[in-house]
C-alpha cells in the first residue's frame, strides 16, 4: 500500500518540536488539534499513534546514547519497537556506524523516515517484527518501553536472550513498566523525563539498564 500519504498528513499537521531535555534532536509530535483521528479514518488498520508521542522508555535511552556516545559510536545499532525512531536517531547522532530502526507498523515506518531526515541522519527501516526470528547481524540492540504487555514482553525477552546467544549487547529504557523483566536487568543510568503513558506526559523516572543473561541475575 502507498502510504505517501501518510507522510504529507506528519508534514502537515505535526509540528515539529525539540526534543525535552535533547534540544539537538527534533521530531515530528503530535499536538491537541494535530487531527489524528482524520488519518484513522482513511485507513481501517491504523493502530495506536505511538509515534506522535513521548515515551518514556525512549526518551531515557536516547538521552544516554548522547550521554555516553562510547556505548555505540562505530558500532552497528538496531532500534528494536522504533516508533518515532528517536532512539536510532540518537545512536546515528552519537556515530554509530550503521542504525536500522524495526517496527511493525507502517505509520511508523513513515514517521521514522521523516524524523531522520529532520535531524541529518541516516536510518535504514524494516517494517517487520524481528522479534519472531534470529537476531539480526548487529551489535547492539535498543528496546524502548515495550514492556507494557504481558504477551508483548514475553515474545521480546525470549528474543533479547537469543540476541544475548549471539554476542549482540542489549539496552532496555524503561520507566518501569509492570512487565519489565527487572530481575534481568543491571541499571546504568535514571533521568526524569516526559512520559505519554502516564498522565498524558507527566514526568516520570525512567531507567537505562544492561539485559543480562538469567545466569548473571
Amino acid at each position: 500500500m502507498d502510504y505517501s500519504h501518510v507522510r504529507q498528513f506528519i508534514t502537515d499537521n505535526l509540528p515539529v518540536l525539540p526534543v525535552p531535555g535533547m534540544p539537538k534532536i527534533r521530531l515530528h509530535k503530535a499536538g491537541p488539534h494535530s487531527g489524528l483521528r482524520r488519518l484513522a479514518e482513511r485507513d481501517p488498520r491504523f493502530g495506536s499513534p505511538y509515534w506522535a508521542h513521548y515515551w518514556g522508555g525512549g526518551l531515557v535511552l536516547a538521552r544516554h546514547l548522547l550521554d555516553k556516545p562510547e556505548t555505540v559510536v562505530g558500532r552497528h545499532v538496531v532500534d528494536l519497537g522504533a516508533g518515532s525512531g528517536i532512539v536510532g536517531i540518537a545512536a546515528a547522532k552519537a556515530g554509530a556506524a550503521k542504525v536500522d530502526a524495526a517496527d511493525i507498523d507502517p505509520y511508523a515506518i513513515e514517521a521514522i523516515g521523516l524524523n531522520a531526515e529532520l535531524n541529518n541522519v541516516t536510518i535504514q527501516t524494516v517494517l517487520a517484527d524481528i522479534t519472531i526470528g534470529q537476531p539480526p547481524p548487529t551489535d547492539v540492540i535498543c528496546v524502548g518501553d515495550l514492556f507494557y504487555d504481558a504477551a508483548i514482553a514475553k515474545g521480546v525477552t525470549e528474543f533479547l536472550d537469543r540476541c544475548l546467544a549471539s554476542g549482540i549487547t542489549v539496552l532496555i529504557g524503561d520507566p518501569w513498566r509492570a512487565h519489565l523483566p527487572a530481575s534481568r536487568l543491571r541499571l546504568l543510568a535514571e533521568y526524569i523525563v516526559p512520559d505519554f503513558g502516564v498522565s498524558t506526559g507527566k514526568p516520570t523516572r525512567s531507567g537505562v539498564f544492561a539485559f543480562e543473561s538469567s545466569e548473571q541475575s
